[in-house]
């Protein structure tokens, strides 16, 4: 079945059943134009998003419960019943309940995902501590897709149109940062960009820019010496197989719109990244989980307990996320088949080529 002919299966995972995440989800779908671009799968329950429902009676939202795959409705809202018992939700509210259905939600998810029964995930969020335990010891989505699809790495990239944000390091510690700072993790996370933006993304040949760890990229060595002794040497060596640039002071950097000129930037860690990406990308932000063979996206916010079951989501970030997830699934398909036989394509290039000539030549 071809993707760039048939709209996508794609799955969504509820996040956290006391934060926004259902909310998002009965909004989202609630408009019938977005039912023609893909056909959602929700890994939840009845109950909750029934629960949910209720507190936004101005939405019409109609769904088919469904846990069979080959008998999708591909008109409608499909709801993956993950779950039969009865659940307590209690909206914003940090419980251990509340995490450990979120993880029903993904791991189901992801396994429909690497099974290729949807051809996509959009996951809701989750939050850290209450996901916690035995069976998911992971800090976020990220790491744990990285282990389940047994990639050797993956980046997290933030998405805003033609802004883009990537990271070395993700959640970790701010005192544990330099030591992940090394000139491997910088060159994996360069080639993960790289080949992303191309496959993902359609671009050919992209130009990166790589933000330095120290305040003024450390001033040749004043400040720090990874700049000089690992950062530089890593943009040296992945020269030889791309364009990329740097390393640049990351506050002078955004400050000056340098971002523009460039198709990604990679940055060192979190928040030297994911500040100004949420400042400038306002609720446009998309989270894509490149160097996975599937594609993963979330909005770039948290559960927002604070507003949870109060009817107060905004949805422009998990729209932006669902239509991101289906974006790249066809870019991806369009990329493979224009590098199913690339020999062939570029004798009917030169075919093309000649017939115009012995047009013209006639012509004359």
């Amino acid at each position: 079945m071809s993707l760039t002919q048939n709209k996508p299966v794609i799955g969504i995972s509820i996040g956290d059943i006391n934060g926004i995440g259902a909310e998002l989800i009965i909004k989202t779908f609630s408009d019938v134009r977005v039912l023609e671009l893909c056909t959602p799968v929700v890994f939840a329950s009845n109950k909750v998003i029934n629960f949910y429902r209720k507190s936004i009676p101005e939405v019409n939202f109609n769904y088919q419960s469904n846990k069979d795959f080959n008998r999708i409705a591909h008109k409608q809202v499909n709801v993956y019943n993950c779950w039969e018992e009865e659940v307590a939700i209690n909206p914003g509210q940090l419980t251990e309940t509340g995490g450990s259905y979120a993880v029903k939600s993904l791991i189901a998810a992801v396994e429909a995902l690497k099974n290729k029964s949807i051809q996509g995930l959009v996951t809701a969020p989750i939050h850290k501590k209450n996901t916690q335990s035995e069976q998911f010891n992971f800090t976020g989505h990220t790491p744990y897709l990285k282990n389940a699809f047994g990639a050797k790495d993956v980046l997290m990239l933030m998405v805003a149109g033609n802004f883009r944000v990537g990271l070395v390091t993700e959640h970790i510690p701010v005192s544990e940062v330099s030591k992940h700072i090394t000139r491997e993790n910088i060159l994996s996370k360069l080639n993960i960009l790289k080949e992303s933006l191309a496959k993902d993304f359609g671009i050919d040949k992209p130009k990166i820019a790589v933000l330095g760890l120290n305040p003024h990229a450390g001033d040749e060595g004043l400040i720090g010496k990874e700049d000089e002794e690992i950062i530089k040497p890593a943009i040296k060596d992945a020269k030889h197989n791309m364009l990329v640039f740097g390393p640049y002071s990351a506050d002078a950097f955004f400050a000056r719109g340098q971002h523009h000129k460039f198709d990604a930037v990679l940055a060192m860690y979190h928040d030297q990244g994911l500040i100004p990406f949420k400042s400038l990308a306002l609720t446009e932000g998309v989270n894509y989980t490149a160097g996975l063979n599937a594609v993963r996206t979330s909005p770039d916010h948290g559960t927002a307990f604070d507003i949870a079951g109060k009817n107060k989501a905004d949805t422009s970030s998990f729209l932006a996320a669902i239509y991101a997830c289906i974006d790249i699934i066809n870019q991806k398909e369009e990329f493979k088949e224009n590098h199913k036989n690339p020999l062939r394509k570029l004798g009917s290039v030169v075919m093309g080529n000649a017939v115009d000539e012995a047009i013209e030549e006639n012509e004359g």
